[in-house]
């Protein structure tokens, strides 16, 4: 099953067209209707109404909320995924009843606009706004983040539309249902996980901070460090010999890394501990190892220490941790 490029899913938002947009099978493994807001009708909205068959929500920025002295729909947060509803809203002039797919098209229009106020809007009512993360979907994978990136990437207000599709017998649909939904209607349909990579792939996210040679027992090694731009974590790269361009590296990506990976306690979870690797590069005289920092919890490494017996499996790594890893080995020249 193929999917629409993230190019041909900004195109269609900026032409104020619809879409649809799907997250990972691991996460909701759902698809949602998704346009850019200032695009609304009250036939899109029907549309969605119709045929999507969920909850019509508005995605909005941080700072867009803020503007609108939009506050959480809760003071604490337990839903599954985190999705941050505000209370909802209607527009103070222009409805009747509100509920109507024209009522609600005007209460998203007045909202979305970069120049709405607080007064402007009047709570509760018929539309649900939703605030994405800063950073977008390369801190927070939902359709929410995605619906703001892509409208902002298209070049528009960073404020879109979004409905979740159901199945005629009102189960969630799933991505072989969400293809031919989209074949049927003419819409195209790209994914979340496209998404990432593309943002990944063309924006900078890492700054290299600080750099020293080390010595280890293996040798030296020129140690790099790096500042994620959007995360604030920090990432370190090991780097063996002078690197040039197009010559062939050896490389280990160390991802997650974990204190019981450097202390070599119970069964390795990676297919190379970081100790064996730094030896083989040493051998080799030329070569790079990047250690991804993703932080483990102190339940999961509680858990690690009190199971020593149950090895984990090799931890599944996401587009934004092979984009992380990827641009460091590009800043290195590897």
């Amino acid at each position: 099953m193929s999917l629409n490029s993230i190019q041909e899913i900004i195109a269609e938002l900026k032409s104020g067209r619809m879409a649809v947009l799907v997250d990972d099978e691991d996460r909701e493994n759902e698809g949602d209707l998704i346009f850019a807001a200032e695009f609304v009708t009250a036939e899109k909205v029907n549309f969605m109404a119709k045929f999507g068959r969920g909850l019509v929500c508005m995605p909005i920025t941080e700072a867009h909320a803020e503007r609108l002295n939009l506050l959480p729909m809760v003071a604490r947060n337990r839903s599954v995924h985190g999705t941050n509803f505000t209370v909802s809203i209607e527009a103070a002039s222009g409805v009747t009843t509100g509920i109507s797919a024209a009522d609600r098209a005007h209460t998203i229009k007045v909202a979305a606009s970069s120049k709405a106020t607080p007064a402007d809007i009047v709570q509760p009512g018929h539309v649900f706004p939703l605030i994405a993360q800063a950073g977008g979907v390369l801190v927070r994978a939902g359709h929410t983040e995605a619906c703001c990136d892509l409208a902002q990437l298209a070049g528009l207000h960073p404020a879109a539309v979004l409905c979740e599709i159901m199945k005629d017998d009102g189960s969630m649909a799933r991505l072989p249902d969400l293809v031919e939904f989209s074949k049927h209607h003419g819409l195209k349909i790209g994914s979340i996980a496209d998404l990432i990579h593309f943002r990944s792939q063309n924006e900078s996210l890492i700054k290299r901070v600080t750099e020293r040679v080390i010595e280890t027992r293996f040798g030296p090694f020129r140690l790099v460090a790096y500042l994620e731009k959007i995360s604030g974590e920090t990432q370190l790269a090991l780097v063996r010999g002078e690197i040039v361009p197009d010559k062939e590296t050896l490389v280990r990506v160390h991802a997650p890394l974990s204190v019981l990976d450097l202390l070599e306690a119970g069964p390795r979870a990676h297919s190379w501990s970081v100790p064996d690797a730094l030896e083989r590069i040493a051998a080799e005289g030329k070569g790079v190892m990047v250690l991804l920092n993703c932080a483990e919890s102190a339940s999961q490494l509680i858990e690690r220490v009190a199971s020593p017996e149950r090895p984990e499996g090799p931890s599944k790594m996401d587009f934004l941790t092979y984009g992380i890893g990827a641009q460091i080995l590009r800043d290195l020249r590897v």
